[in-house]
């Protein structure tokens, strides 16, 4: 049975039509009209958008340790960040979990295969309302990144990979006061000699590991035509190692000169948009919508807060001068397109029927509905 949503101002891949209507055919789009049918469910003149589509989000943690040191049961966990995910407008879900971590004792490593086992249980019984995919972040300096690696990269729901380096004294964490100011809000009590201690033991671990666990990640990722991100690229060589090795996506690029390499050799570039709503990074390095400004951001994260998302869409058109179609295809469009999702992202003819209502209040975008697939989830 055909469903209309009628009297809605759209907002399509590349302009808006002020008043119009989409019908949806089994979880399809099959018609888009540029007037109101006066049939179907009325919009009342709230804007349509696509489903939101999200790259990288650990959220999860969250839910899984909601206090320091409380490890929450794993599947009412993923319910729980699926349902707060798909309230902001996010149909489409990459989980980024952490293949290692930098430190020996983390909620990251304790959970990585449970979170994973659950969210693929939540998929095949059909509990979570999102679509999820997996985005397996890998720490190259971790000893067994390989090994854990191994585990899990097979599974046909694992459509992005990220090669990350932590190691303190480089990319986000060149600054190593910033680097112990972070950690200092994690807990981790060092004083200025085991801190000193500690930046020797991770750098001595890069050494080690990181140049060959990044060439044997590289040739996996390859091998099964997994997209491949960079994560905190900071110089230019960053970005042209990263072009070697096949990268398509440059996530987080520290500096403007990172950034402006990654549009010259034609890399999607990914900025959080929780760096858009709080008007600049929380670790001091480039602002989002300064590149947006400069014509190089391409994609939003809406990273560790799953709202910033389209609340970081809308402040685009604000305070960069972007139109609405081309903020919302930040957030949509352009981030299916760059993991070759082809069926979702914008509202078309033929695309998956992942949309949401969203209304403005207080220059703040609101969600009021969201469909995944045609079915009301929100």
């Amino acid at each position: 049975m055909k469903h209309i949503l009628d009297n809605a101002r759209l907002i399509l891949a590349d302009h808006i039509i002020d008043r119009g209507a989409v019908v949806i055919d089994q979880g399809v789009v099959c018609a888009i009209h540029d007037r109101p049918l006066g049939a179907g469910e009325d919009l009342a003149g709230d804007e349509l958008l696509p489903g939101l589509v999200e790259l990288h989000t650990d959220n999860l943690e969250k839910h899984l340790m909601p206090r320091n040191g409380v490890l929450w049961p794993v599947l009412p966990a993923v319910v729980s960040h699926d349902a707060q995910c798909v309230a902001a407008g996010i149909t489409t879900v990459f989980d980024a979990l952490s293949v290692g971590d930098l430190e020996n004792e983390s909620v990251r490593l304790d959970t990585l295969h449970t979170s994973f086992a659950a969210i693929d249980q939540g998929m095949r019984a059909g509990i979570l309302r999102a679509d999820h995919l997996f985005h397996l972040r890998c720490e190259l300096s971790y000893h067994d990144l390989l090994g854990e690696l191994g585990l899990l990269i097979d599974h046909p729901a694992v459509r992005l990979i990220s090669v990350m380096d932590h190691t303190p004294g480089q990319r986000q964490y060149r600054d190593l006061a910033q680097y112990q100011k972070y950690y200092a809000k994690k807990n981790v009590g060092w004083n200025e000699s085991t801190f000193l201690q500690a930046v020797d033991e991770r750098r001595a671990r890069q050494a080690q590991y990181a140049a060959r666990h990044k060439q044997a990640v590289v040739e996996m990722a390859r091998a099964r035509r997994i997209r491949l991100a960079s994560h905190d690229d900071t110089e230019v060589d960053h970005i042209e190692e990263a072009v070697a090795d096949g990268v398509d996506i440059a996530e987080f690029p520290t500096t403007l000169a990172a950034a402006q390499a990654a549009h010259r050799h034609g890399l999607r570039t990914v900025m959080g948009a929780p760096n858009v709503v709080r008007g600049g990074s929380h670790s001091g390095n480039i602002a989002a919508t300064e590149l947006a400004r400069a014509g190089l951001l391409d994609i939003l994260s809406s990273d560790y807060v799953p709202a910033s998302l389209l609340h970081a869409a809308y402040l685009l058109v604000e305070q960069a001068g972007w139109t609405l179609d081309r903020a919302v295809a930040c957030v949509s469009l352009n981030p299916a397109r760059a993991v070759g999702l082809e069926d979702r992202g914008q509202i078309a003819i033929g695309q998956q029927a992942d949309l949401l209502q969203v209304r403005a209040h207080d220059g703040v975008p609101l969600v009021r509905q969201v469909w995944r697939r045609g079915r009301k989830v929100f």
